[in-house]
């Protein structure tokens, strides 16, 4: 494919005096489509020539209008004010266009220019013993969505799961457990099971202190190995994932890690020891801490508990050491709620801290997206009032089922599947990422407008159109000013 910014730079190279690396950097597309396909800002010449970028812009115009070579290219050029507009020769547009979708196919507009680059993405990361609710859902969709794109671009990508497999909520399972495992079949449906002795154990620790504690000395036994508290643990975690992974198998989404935050458990002792050589841990109420008020951040990041505990910035923490090592990463992203930019904004700024390149911190990256809120209010573990991903997917389908009980098709299962996947999908990735959104179940199941059945829809037409017209000829059987029309350059562009 032509690259026409590189033929318009290497032109303009040759009248001014100014690198080509410069020209392409200030060469831009017109906001306005009828000003021209590229323009050249003249005002970045003004100082050095001592000239009206206007008067700049006309001379340029005159020599380069001289240029027979770039005639080829080029079907008119036009000065605005200080601007040089050009508009590129649309017969050689659609050409290249046609040309370069017979070579690729599939792959036309993917990449190899990433080749070289590593990208880790953070994402899903669904708690452990929780439900996989329409908030995770979103995370996973999203997060997978950068994934795809990343990869299309060349990129070496790394997906990791990081599961919420640690910390004091575990030890109010494992509370919970003792108390009323007799009371709860694991058998059948085990998170909705853990999720209601989550909501029971945690209206106990808010009704009595001493429950509570009970549950952070539990979550000190975990951590130095209890072999009761492991041996529930990773009850819960088994089951977890084992119900977590029909989702993903329904999206299509296979991760490259499902290291969680426990795989750090023994390697957030570095940590401590490199920010304690640096000098940057002090103590505050018997907790150790990274001041980072000069950072402009009043509330300092928690490295260790009072009670000498881990808390989760510390298991981030050892994950960027961990990842750096690992995967020499150009950049991380972490796909998580806005409501965490706090989080984020302190563990960035220590990992600064941690001895690593400077390459890597500048690469650390938080994706946010808005909370998913239901009409009455905001979604709840603790209190149970929340739209499991399961229980959507299984009301998407039925709806889709029912619109689509009269037609006789093959493997109507399937597309019904397809069809309920691609609303929930589309749903989620057609907001405003960072805005709060109320999940509304009637305008995700609209099958009209902008969405995603509709989508497919278009796709299936496309294809019934090409089928018919015996798919697009080959380039010297077009006749190309059939297409250059106003409608058709669109498209083409």
């Amino acid at each position: 494919m032509i690259d026409f910014k590189e033929v318009l730079a290497k032109s303009i190279s040759k009248e001014i005096d100014l690198s080509l690396d410069r020209i392409k950097e200030n060469i831009e597309v017109p906001k306005d489509s009828l000003m021209g396909d590229f323009a050249f800002p003249c005002f970045v010449l003004a100082k050095e020539l001592k000239q009206n970028p206007a008067l700049i812009a006309s001379n340029l115009k005159q020599k380069l209008e001289m240029n027979e070579e770039l005639k080829e290219y080029v079907e008119t050029i036009e000065t605005v004010g200080g601007f040089l507009n050009f508009k590129l020769n649309n017969n050689l547009i659609i050409r290249e266009l046609i040309n370069e979708f017979d070579l690729k196919k599939e792959n036309y507009g993917k990449s190899t220019s990433n080749n070289n680059k590593t990208v880790v993405i953070d994402y899903s990361s669904p708690n452990i013993a929780k439900e996989f609710h329409i908030g995770h859902l979103k995370n996973t969709i999203i997060g997978h969505s950068l994934y795809n794109v990343y990869k299309f671009l060349g990129y070496n990508t790394i997906g990791i799961n990081h599961l919420g497999d640690y910390g004091t909520q575990f030890a109010k399972l494992i509370e919970g457990y003792k108390r009323w495992e007799n009371e709860y079949d694991f058998s059948k449906e085990p998170i909705s099971k853990m999720a209601d002795m989550y909501v029971r154990i945690n209206r106990l620790c808010e009704e009595d202190e001493n429950v509570l504690e009970e549950c952070r000395n539990t979550f000190k036994k975990l951590e130095e190995g209890d072999s009761y508290c492991v041996q529930i643990w990773h009850k819960f975690k088994d089951l977890s994932v084992k119900e977590f992974n029909e989702i993903y198998n329904l999206l299509g989404i296979k991760f490259d890690s499902m290291n969680g935050e426990a795989f750090y458990s023994d390697k957030m002792q570095e940590v401590i020891d490199i920010l304690n050589k640096n000098n940057k841990l002090t103590e505050s109420q018997g907790a150790k801490v990274v001041d980072l008020s000069d950072k402009g951040i009043e509330t300092p990041c928690i490295i260790q508990k009072a009670n000498g505990s881990s808390i989760y910035a510390t298991r981030d923490l050892a994950a960027i050491l961990y990842r750096v090592r690992t995967y020499d990463f150009d950049k991380c992203l972490y796909v998580v709620g806005i409501e965490q930019s706090l989080h984020f904004k302190q563990i960035f700024e220590v990992a600064k801290y941690l001895d690593i390149d400077k390459k890597y911190t500048d690469g650390l990256e938080h994706v946010s997206y808005g909370m998913i809120r239901l009409p009455e209010g905001k979604m709840s573990s603790r209190k149970g009032n929340f739209v499991t991903a399961k229980s959507l997917i299984n009301e998407t389908l039925d709806s889709v089922n029912e619109i689509m009980k009269e037609r006789d098709l093959e493997n109507k299962e399937k597309i019904a599947m397809q069809i309920a996947l691609s609303a929930i999908i589309f749903n989620n990735l057609s907001d405003n990422r960072v805005k709060d959104s109320v999940f509304n179940l009637e305008q995700a199941l609209n099958f009209n407008g902008e969405t995603g059945p509709y989508l497919q829809y278009m796709c299936v037409r496309a294809k019934s159109v090409l089928e018919n017209a015996n798919y697009v000829p080959n380039v010297e059987k077009v006749d190309i000013e059939e297409i250059n029309n106003a409608e058709s350059i669109q498209i083409v562009k």
